[in-house]
């Protein structure tokens, strides 16, 4: 971390047009100008990451005080509930996977996505804050399945081999959570045979955030998603509160998600 101040952390739901512009303006830094992202509403000239589903979602801004005005969001997350995603019609990672076996469940559900911190927040206690009010949110609204679509950077899935082979063979999700990927972008995750892969460096190239849904029981759909527009590949992830330890939840309530 870079810093030259010590953050002076709050996290509050955007609340205002200038909130939820303050949230694309981080989105547009990190998935498009970090990761080549892009997208049909992306404003290159005002510097927004945008798209149709923004105006049904609630967006968990991450602030720091300390920074000048204007720019004080230094993280976000994207949070749609069954009932905001009833209004819209679908939830955004339908796009990408067929979520039938979640949605005929019974279950209350949310779905998460676009996180991102700026970078100078990375590897600090940012996320920690985030996760805590994520925790505070889904027991408010008394949320029984966690999911969403995290991504590998890049679109070729045969250079992600061993952590999506990592993936598929140890955190597959039961029959009754297995989402799976659409045909038209549907990249097999079984790759590598589980005798002949390199657990220890597989891990490595799994992301900070899709680790962080593992140690707390986390699955992985079937096959993973190729997004060309945002220059990544895709997989998605559930998670069951129902389904956590004891060990599990303890983590859970001390969100040592960071």
């Amino acid at each position: 971390m870079s810093l030259m101040h010590a953050p002076q952390f709050s996290v509050r739901l955007a609340n205002s047009a200038d909130d939820l512009r303050a949230a694309q303006r981080l989105r547009y830094d990190v998935f498009v100008e970090e990761l080549g992202g892009g997208g049909t509403m992306v404003d290159h000239d005002a510097r927004l990451e945008q798209d149709r589903f923004d105006p049904f979602f609630d967006h968990l801004l991450l602030l720091d005080k300390a920074r000048p005005e204007g720019s004080s969001v230094v993280g976000v997350y994207r949070l749609l509930r069954d009932d905001q995603a009833a209004a819209l019609g679908q939830f955004y990672s339908e796009d990408e996977y067929d979520l039938s076996v979640l949605k005929s469940s019974g279950r209350r559900l949310l779905e998460l996505g676009r996180s991102c911190l700026h970078r100078d927040y990375r590897g600090g206690l940012g996320m920690f804050h985030l996760w805590s009010s994520l925790a505070a949110y889904v027991d408010e609204h008394g949320t029984d399945v966690l999911f969403g679509v995290a991504s590998f950077h890049g679109t070729d899935p045969a250079a992600l081999a061993a952590p999506l082979s990592l993936l598929h063979h140890g955190h597959l999700a039961p029959p009754e959570l297995r989402v799976r990927a659409r045909a038209q972008h549907y990249a097999e995750m079984n790759r590598i045979a589980p005798d002949a892969l390199d657990r220890r460096a597989a891990v490595l190239e799994i992301p900070s955030l899709i680790k962080a849904y593992l140690r707390l029981g986390g699955f992985v759909g079937e096959g993973a998603w190729v997004d060309h527009a945002f220059n990544t590949t895709d997989v998605c992830l559930i998670l069951d509160t129902a389904r956590m330890s004891a060990r599990q939840r303890a983590i859970y309530a001390r969100k040592t998600l960071a």
